[in-house]
């Protein structure tokens, strides 16, 4: 049988509007609970199948066409607490729902790290999400950047374009991000490769916290960051938005344009945005040259969804080119540059205006391809998600030819996450599966870093999880199995690649082959202690197999301020977590503790090389940078994250938030000097106060004011040995914002306006996670690095039609 035939007997399979199954539908009524008026525009919502309703003037919905199962419907309204309904539907469902207004989301409904949607505080897995409204909110500029307020996570930045997240103390490889499921690979081994995912096309983010998670695989112990998209327009619906962003201390001007529908079934959804910003600056450096940089993104997604399932095709393009900093400075503590004939030259104020970018710089593209499919059968469902990535990433650093990239990395992924979930009974729901990754990356360039290598991996799994009453158990086991195969490189006497190596050459990466297996596994349970608190406790143990910069690394990359060096005697990682999550929501205090411990086995760091004689070892002899070498050790991380929202009656709609996150990273059995590990973020209190309004006037809602201090402790326990970091201060910085939405002329177009500023008071500060520190000392005032950004003012406007 040829593929057409095979495409198009499932096809028939999958959207026969003439079912083998009875089709029933949910249908109800929502409205206040306290003054019992229907609510027109709340929207009802079933994740797993991706359909939904929206109600109408009189508040009433209907979602037609279901076959009999468990349903968990997700119905929320801005101002209201989000409601999880569970449904065993074996016949036509008429609901009476009301919703209580509330200023925390307890009763949200996740899809990262289960087997299907479900209720986050009957999940074990310690989970945070990020709504829509808060992301709107917030003056980021980048996508990792929009997450500096979750408590627990932290980024590692190389200037305002580029970040890599950090959860409890853990980034890089440890972290795996994903994009609407599906795992996001590019070369995320780099301190400078941020994360190809378009800003603008993010709704919502859901965030595990550790190893909890078995449907991911290798490279989870840190946790997992899952980005999704808007939501499916109800059937018969087209949606559209356009956004605009300006921020004032680099004048960084956003947009997106976007286009959804939704006509019996054919789903579709459409977006192009870009962004461009000039030089940043701040109280010491003033602007920082060749910070500037340029992003243009586009995706489609176009789908059918019937009562049998539904299936998606996505395409999303990511480009990028970021400017790299390299903080050189004359004898005046000016910033410097190469020119076109390679003569450097001090950067005037002409210079430093403008959105131009200079050398050396980026260039990122990011494709990927993407097919989801979700089919409902007679026992249970299947999921087939498989994705297609390509990465293209160029570095420009010859000032004489700056089009000539002297780094490319090129490299294609493929992935594959596939399921079976069986019918709830009595309460339990199992799913087993399968999943992983065929990635094979090449050298295009005239540099080298790391070598070409191709990577298989896979991974099965067992979950299940039972609802007794109040308590719900959840556990699950997982094998992996990755295969990494890295080849040989010899550069002749001109530094070019030579497959004859003589006596003259020189050996830049050894061949290696690895075969990596571990074993994971979580239980944990979650039980509503009482009507307003919720006791979580996890067990969990991942597994890591090393990277390829681990291993075999041999290059400076551009921004990093260091050459690094591999150790292809690392073996994996293996993480032990315990994590316990109490939570406390009363009409007037929301109170979040979650402490944790973490032990790991075989961790690699970074640690800085010297000579006999205790100096810096500079590998490069025309490009003075230290050379680091990738170590392992066993490590210790405990630590925990606590929120307190204080709402006090009568003052309702006044919140006193209060935030506070710290993580102790050691290795085990050390002196001193190598207690503890490198790059760990440095603790964190947020405080603020807001002020929210639902409903100001027919025009006017959820207006909003607020304002906030961040106080980040100095970070004095860092690894000291060779000089492989420096101690952080503590500084404190102030941000306030305001926004409302404001209802048009036309009856259902909707106008969202959010201000905000980020450092008030211009501080001149350096997070402890910066790669800027380490650029070299400025010879005028002493200081070491680049300093963050200054005062920034935001504007961003939507508008909904």
């Amino acid at each position: 049988m040829n593929l057409k035939k095979i495409f198009s007997t499932y096809i028939i399979i999958l959207f026969s509007t003439v079912s083998a199954f009875a089709q029933y539908k949910i249908s109800g009524v929502v409205r206040d609970f306290t003054t019992k008026e229907t609510l027109p525009g709340v929207t009802v919502y079933i994740s797993d199948i991706k359909r939904g309703a929206v109600t109408g003037v009189d508040g009433n919905f209907e979602i037609p066409n279901l076959r009999k199962g468990s349903y968990l419907l997700e119905i929320t309204y801005t101002g209201y607490q989000s409601m999880p309904v569970r449904i065993d539907l074996e016949r036509d469902t008429s609901l009476l729902v009301a919703m209580k207004t509330s200023v925390t989301e307890l009763g949200e409904v996740v899809v990262t790290g289960v087997t299907r949607a479900t209720e986050l505080k009957r999940n074990p897995v310690i989970i945070t999400t990020i709504s829509s409204k808060e992301l709107r909110q917030s003056a980021s500029t980048n996508l990792i950047d929009a997450l500096k307020e979750v408590p627990g996570v932290s980024q590692i930045t190389t200037g305002p374009d580029i970040s890599k997240p950090v959860i409890r103390g853990l980034g890089y490889n440890r972290v795996i991000t994903l994009n609407n499921g599906i795992r996001q690979e590019g070369q995320q081994w780099g301190d400078e490769h941020g994360i190809e995912i378009d800003q603008y096309s993010i709704d919502r983010a859901e965030i595990i916290k550790g190893p909890g998670s078995l449907l991911y695989g290798s490279d989870g112990i840190a946790g997992v960051l899952n980005f999704l998209p808007p939501k499916t327009p109800p059937d018969g619906k087209i949606q559209s938005e356009v956004t605009t962003n300006y921020q004032s201390n680099n004048n960084l001007f956003g947009y997106s344009v976007y286009n959804a529908g939704n006509k019996k079934g054919f789903q579709w959804s459409g977006r192009y945005s870009g962004k461009f910003a000039g030089n940043y600056k701040n109280k010491y450096d003033g602007k920082v040259l060749n910070s500037g940089y340029r992003e243009y993104n586009g995706d489609l997604s176009l789908g059918l969804s019937k009562s049998r399932g539904h299936t998606f095709l996505e395409i999303s393009s990511f480009n990028s080119v970021p400017g790299i900093i390299e903080g050189n400075r004359d004898s005046t503590g000016k910033f410097t540059y190469l020119n076109h004939e390679g003569i450097e030259q001090t950067a005037t104020a002409e210079n430093l205006k403008g959105y131009h970018i200079g050398v050396p710089y980026q260039r990122v593209n990011h494709l990927m391809v993407a097919s989801r499919n979700f089919l409902i059968l007679r026992k249970g469902t299947l999921t087939a998600d498989i994705g297609f990535q390509n990465n293209k990433r160029r570095e420009f650093e010859d000032a004489v030819q700056p089009d000539r990239a002297g780094l490319y990395l090129s490299s294609s992924t493929l992935t594959y996450n596939i399921r079976y979930n069986f019918d709830r009974v009595n309460n339990r729901e199992s799913t087993a599966g399968f999943s992983g990754m065929y990635q094979l990356n090449k050298n295009k360039g005239n540099e080298f870093l790391i070598p070409d290598y191709h990577l298989f991996d896979i991974g099965a799994f067992l979950f299940t999880q039972k609802t007794i009453k109040k308590t719900t158990l959840a556990g699950g086991i997982r094998f992996d199995r990755r295969s990494l195969n890295a080849s040989e490189l010899y550069l002749n006497a001109d530094e070019e690649p030579t497959a004859h190596p003589d006596t003259s050459s020189e050996l830049k990466f050894a061949h290696i082959y690895r075969n990596y297996f571990g074993l994971s596994g979580s239980v944990g349970l979650s039980v509503q202690t009482t009507k307003i608190s919720t006791l979580k406790i996890n067990l969990s143990n991942g597994f890591r197999a090393p990277g390829i910069a681990e291993l075999s690394s041999n290059g400076k990359h551009e921004g990093t301020f260091r050459y690094e060096k591999g150790n292809p005697d690392l073996k994996s990682e293996f993480s032990h977590q315990i994590d316990v999550a109490y939570n406390i929501n009363t009409e007037h205090l929301t109170l979040m503790i979650s402490p944790f411990i973490n032990f790991i086995n075989h961790f690699s760091y970074l640690e800085k090389m010297k000579d006999d004689n205790g100096n810096d070892i500079f590998p490069d002899t025309q490009d003075s940078v230290p050379a680091f070498i990738y170590k392992s050790g066993n490590a210790t991380l405990t630590g925990g994250e606590i929120y307190l929202d204080i709402h006090p009656h009568p003052l309702d709609w006044l919140h006193i938030e209060n935030m506070f996150s710290y993580v102790n990273a050691t290795l085990r059995h050390q002196s001193d000097s190598t207690k503890y590990l490198p790059y760990n973020p440095a603790p964190h209190y947020r405080g603020g106060l807001k002020a929210q309004f639902n409903e100001i006037n027919h025009r006017v809602r959820n207006f909003y004011v607020s304002f906030n201090v961040d106080y980040y402790f100095a970070q004095n326990n860092i690894y000291r040995a060779y000089q492989t970091e420096t101690p952080t201060p503590g500084y404190t910085l102030l941000s306030a914002g305001m926004g409302a939405t404001f209802k048009t002329c036309r009856k259902n177009n909707l106008l969202n306006v959010f201000v905000s500023g980020g450092n008030l008071a211009n501080i001149a500060y350096q997070n402890h996670l910066s790669r800027l520190k380490y650029a070299e000392i400025n010879p005028v005032s002493g200081r070491e690095g680049v300093f963050n950004m200054g005062r920034n003012i935001s504007l961003k406007i939507e508008y909904s039609f």
